[in-house]
């Protein structure tokens, strides 16, 4: 059995090296061939060739001399999203969750040690903040990746952190180890993860773990302001209104 994160016994250096262009280009916001080259110390007639081909595909799009990623992206990433049982069941509770609380819905899955935004919702009264369907995140910075992590086994944990880190992104964000586990400790205590301004500084996630007889199949979270969400009958309200949610998702995913 392959280890997760493990080098392929062959890898395939053309297809690592295409997909380094295309985050490239996705950590450039779009960019020119000498950006590219620069950004992935590559030869510039090397990066030419990856992205033309990239474009007569489809995936990549040029316009006056600067790429970008493409929509064909999307397609693919609408296919794989489609097929998640757990965005079909979960889609209609995260809508719910957005009306009634008035922030920000969001429901992720962990995929290769990282947690990936499948659907989200904003209610009508959720702030602007640095999120998006589709957003890869490292597990640790977010209640939703804490909720997942709080439910693996943890070998897997430590071979996520071994993998991916513990980087920070504000000064709240949970970057020692020890600490790590201690939070995970109190997560399976509660029931319910928190993400004190750990990932965007003055926002605030409270979220649940989804669980099934095979082990956490993802998250649910509700994000808000922390003006609005530190009050602790506010939280609690929203806790309980985030386990309605869960029972309901997972009685849906059992006799669905």
């Amino acid at each position: 059995m392959a280890t997760e994160g493990a080098e392929p016994n062959t890898p395939v250096r053309t297809t690592r090296r295409t997909f380094r262009v295309i985050e490239a280009l996705k950590a450039l916001d779009g960019a020119t061939i000498t950006e590219v080259a620069e950004h992935l110390d590559m030869p510039k007639s090397s990066v030419h060739n990856y992205l033309r081909t990239l474009e007569h595909d489809g995936f990549v799009v040029e316009r006056d001399g600067r790429y970008a990623v493409g929509l064909r992206f999307l397609d693919l990433g609408s296919f794989a999203r489609i097929n998640r049982e757990l965005y079909r069941v979960g889609k209609p509770e995260v809508d719910d969750l957005a009306a009634d609380t008035g922030e920000i819905a969001n429901l992720l899955v962990e995929e290769h040690g990282r947690g990936t935004i499948i659907y989200r919702q904003e209610g009508p009264d959720a702030v602007n903040v640095d999120s998006y369907l589709g957003q890869n995140t490292h597990l640790h910075t977010t209640a939703l990746g804490k909720a997942v992590l709080a439910h693996l086994p943890r070998e897997r944990v430590e071979t996520i952190v071994d993998r991916h880190g513990l980087p920070a992104r504000t000064e709240n964000t949970i970057t020692d180890r020890t600490e790590l586990f201690g939070e995970l400790d109190a997560i399976r205590e509660t029931g319910h993860a928190v993400d004190e301004e750990e990932r965007i500084r003055g926002l605030v996630c409270v979220a649940l773990p989804i669980l099934g007889d095979d082990g956490v199949k993802g998250a649910i979270s509700v994000s808000g302001p922390a003006c609005r969400l530190e009050d602790a009958r506010r939280r609690a309200e929203i806790v309980e209104r985030l386990r309605n949610a869960v029972n309901v998702i997972e009685l849906n995913r059992t006799y669905a």
